[in-house]
């Protein structure tokens, strides 16, 4: 494994005193502060990456999974459409040549589309009107307010493959948007996450259908930010569905992860 470097504390200590920060410094504490739960990433990404491999992030916000897949030795695209988290990834990994940073969002089409910024909560931050919907009155999501507007560009997983080469893992994470960015991907790529919501189920379904269509083999799912896979084997896409489906709105969020090959995949 390789370490982006010591650079990072100075730079991290730097933001967290920047008063225009201030709406990331609880990420920031957390991703770039915490010496367990960066080793309790690496040792769960490393049945994905490998070193030399290229990693897709979508989604990167302040990049904690960027920090892990370098510490694996993989180079990194982070894909992010928030200009304070641009920033901030710029700023942490400006000398690092293996990291590329795409200041855009991923979607079915390439094109503009308009942002809607949670400016107190910039990780929810969406460009999905259905997820804001479904998050008004929602167990756990009172206190969210989208609060601006801002229009990005959007690319699709398939221009930032002819742009950059395909990718052994990608990672999105985009506040109800999963499904759209799928829908911008053609190739059938290693492995895979994105992110599953209880408050839009749908989006997870068609989630699945689309990695269906596309040939992936085998699923499983990790709850919240435990990190820890559910069925500890490859499940059928049937599985996963009907999981997702009984999971009480408390459950909240977690992500879905996919192979394309079973035995390409061993668990550890």
């Amino acid at each position: 494994m390789t370490d982006p470097g010591p650079r990072d504390s100075t730079v991290i200590s730097e933001l967290l005193a920047d008063l225009a920060m201030a709406p990331l410094r609880r990420s920031l504490r957390l991703s770039y502060g915490d010496v367990l739960r960066q080793a309790v990433l690496d040792g769960f990404y490393q049945r994905f990456v490998r070193p030399g491999d290229l990693v897709f992030d979508i989604g990167a916000h302040v990049g904690d999974r960027v920090a892990s897949f370098r510490r694996l030795g993989a180079h990194v695209v982070a894909v992010e459409p928030q200009p304070l988290c641009v920033r901030a990834l710029r700023r942490i990994y400006s000398a690092d040549s293996g990291v590329k940073i795409v200041p855009a969002a991923c979607g079915a089409r390439s094109g503009i589309l308009p942002l809607r910024l949670n400016t107190r909560n910039p990780t929810v931050s969406t460009l999905s009107d259905d997820f804001v919907a479904a998050a008004s009155g929602a167990h756990g999501w009172d206190r969210e307010i989208w609060d601006d507007v801002l229009a990005v560009r959007v690319r699709t997983l398939d221009s930032l493959i002819s742009r950059f080469g395909v990718p052994a893992f990608i990672k999105i994470d985009v506040e109800g948007y999963e499904d759209e960015v799928l829908a911008g991907l053609g190739t059938l790529v290693p492995a895979l996450s994105f992110e599953y919501t209880t408050i839009s189920r749908a989006v997870g379904r068609r989630c699945l259908d689309r990695l269906d269509d596309l040939g992936y083999a085998g699923f499983d799912v990790s709850p919240g930010e435990s990190l820890r896979l559910t069925f500890e084997r490859w499940a059928t896409r049937r599985e996963l569905l009907d999981h997702l489906r009984a999971l009480p709105v408390e459950a909240n969020a977690g992500d879905v992860y996919a192979v394309s090959s079973i035995r390409a995949f061993t668990r550890q």
